[in-house]
């Protein structure tokens, strides 16, 4: 039986948006709007906890950096796929947020003369990564859990599994969810949603993300109608440990490291003379597989191939005082200490430029929705996110979301109807459906397929061919998917059925991506062919939306908004 609650505003994820959407709501409400907070994990746990590196926010004008400068290289880094208005909204907000979460106790690194500290981050044309050493993530998200629980007006939905948004007439009307700890099947009805639920790594089996990052959001709203934006943009930041992708953060080369081949060489002096290891992502990346290709990385005893992250020459201090997490990670994982080896590393999946499309205020095109952070694309990043503007992000667009919603219940809309018939279809879609599945096919075994073929047909490089080749992969296993066993038929903590929707949401997921991928007819920041190695700002200097019709996704395109910059060559 369905168990039906109701609340003002749902939050689907506490990760760094979420919480900051939360936090806003509370404090400008007077803690008089009631909240449902949904989270696959505990609050405070979400894989926010996990960026390292910075937050990008212009600190220091009268030293030399501004506004227009921090646009310019976001617009700059976006290979021109950015929304203009939306980034110079974003970096004039920034600084607000920087200065917000130190009055509310934030412990960020500071200079001698007891001002914040920013270091250099890839892209940026000035050092504005402000951090907290290299645990900036964990103490901003450890700083918005503090400030949230001074406030009484919500319900914490810990441990529980969103399995579908429902839409009425247009309107938001509630989310069905699994309580994995008393395995009810509850019905959370509220006049509005913020999806906060960010990215999906764990398509790839090489990834910096935790293994609860499975792109659900995306796929919820996807299947409830909202179209998804610039899904082909996947970035593979430069640096992940070998052999298990965990993120070096880009703090690592922003604090002097230097990346070498096999013969020692500092390569980046090929592909980027003026900007070297601090180059955006994309270009990176790419100079790194190149390397890799033509013969001069390295070769684990498991065939990937990687290059070095040299810290060596920093010095114990430096290491120990700047960079304590990742010297203890590579201690712990690989027994390698930095202060003495280089750290062996190559491209890893982290991040999506993509996402559900929304409007520069985070409102998606069903009323009473909106999206922060990574889940959502307002086109910040365009087709390459530089290092710290993400965490920025969704500490920007946590706040507008969060003050969005507040005017909207202030214009007192009734609650949505929410047909029962609706529910009780999603509800027999799980446990009369799924659940029963006894096929032959292994679930797990399907999982690990699919992060093999993106890996292999979706990586740094593309191809139309491998690309195709990929895209029928995925769709085999989506007909294998049907005939899967979920071997435990119960409903308390239920992992297996919680590993099953997951994996049914990163099939759909990997379909719209490669679809996306092989229309885009160019190279284009994360978007990088070897068919097409151009860009092409005549065809393709636009949008793509993918939306949902019950079989293969249909694409549209919008135009990107040009409002200061033109698109030029992009060197560095």
């Amino acid at each position: 039986m369905t168990e039906h609650r109701t609340h003002d505003v749902l939050v689907f994820g506490t990760g760094l948006a979420g919480l900051r959407a939360a936090v806003e709501i509370a404090r400008k409400s007077g803690d008089a709007i009631d909240m449902g907070l949904i989270s696959k994990v505990q609050l405070n746990r979400a894989h926010s906890v996990c960026a390292e590196g910075g937050t990008a926010a212009v600190l220091r004008e009268e030293e030399g950096d501004s506004l227009d400068l921090h646009a310019w290289d976001t617009v700059k880094g976006s290979d021109f796929l950015a929304d203009q208005d939306v980034v110079d909204r974003f970096v004039r907000l920034c600084p607000l947020e920087i200065q917000q979460l130190d009055h509310w106790g934030l412990p960020w690194s500071r200079r001698d003369d007891g001002r914040i500290a920013q270091r250099p981050f890839g892209g940026h044309s000035y050092p504005r990564a402000t951090m907290a050493s290299d645990k900036t993530g964990f103490v901003e998200m450890q700083t918005l859990y503090d400030v949230l629980t001074q406030y009484k007006n919500f319900t914490r939905y810990e441990e529980v599994f969103a399995t579908a948004i429902l839409v009425e007439d247009g309107r938001f009307a509630g989310m069905t969810v699994i309580d994995a700890l008393s395995g009810k099947f509850l019905c959370l009805r509220a006049k509005a949603l913020i999806i906060a639920s960010g990215g999906l790594g764990t398509l790839y089996g090489f990834t910096t993300y935790s293994q609860t990052v499975s792109g659900d959001g995306q796929a919820l709203a996807y299947r409830a109608g909202l179209p998804l934006e610039d899904s082909e943009f996947l970035q593979f930041h430069p640096t992940g440990l070998i052999p298990s992708g965990i993120l070096m953060t880009e703090a690592c080369r922003g604090e002097g490291g230097y990346l070498k081949n096999r013969d020692g060489d500092r390569f980046m002096e090929t592909y980027a003379s003026a900007k070297m290891e601090l180059a955006p992502r994309d270009i990176v990346s790419r100079a790194e597989m190149t390397e890799i290709i033509e013969g001069r990385g390295l070769e684990e005893p498991n065939g990937l191939g990687y290059v070095h992250l040299d810290l060596t020459h920093l010095g114990a201090a430096k290491i120990n005082h700047r960079l304590p997490q990742i010297r203890e990670v590579c201690m712990k994982m690989i027994g390698l200490d930095p202060i003495h080896k280089p750290i062996p590393i190559r491209p890893v999946a982290h991040y999506s430029m993509g996402g559900i499309e929304t409007d520069i205020d985070g409102k998606t095109r069903v009323e009473g929705i909106w999206a922060a952070g990574e889940v959502q694309c307002s086109s910040l990043h365009g087709a390459n996110r530089l290092g710290t503007n993400s965490t920025a992000e969704c500490l920007v667009w946590g706040a507008i979301t969060g003050t969005e919603v507040i005017e909207y219940l202030d214009t007192s809309p009734p609650l949505a109807d929410c047909a029962e018939a609706k529910v009780q279809a999603e509800s027999d879609r799980i446990y009369q459906d799924l659940l029963q599945r006894n096929g032959n096919e292994d679930l797990y075994a399907i999982r690990t397929r699919l992060r093999e073929i993106m890996d292999l047909n979706m990586g740094v490089y593309r191809t139309g061919e491998t690309m195709a080749e990929g895209l029928e992969k995925v769709r085999q296993l989506q007909r294998a998917f049907r005939e899967i066993r979920i071997q435990d038929k119960g409903r308390i903590y239920n992992t297996n059925l919680f590993n099953a929707l997951e994996t049914e949401n990163l099939l759909l997921l990997a379909e719209v991506m490669i679809v996306s991928a092989l229309a885009r007819k160019e190279s284009r920041g994360g978007h990088a062919r070897r068919d097409f190695p151009q860009r092409d700002d005549e065809n393709w200097l636009k949008h793509t939306l993918a939306f949902h019709t019950g079989d293969e996704p249909r694409l549209e395109y919008k135009p990107v908004a040009i409002t200061k910059w033109k698109p030029v060559e992009r060197k560095y």
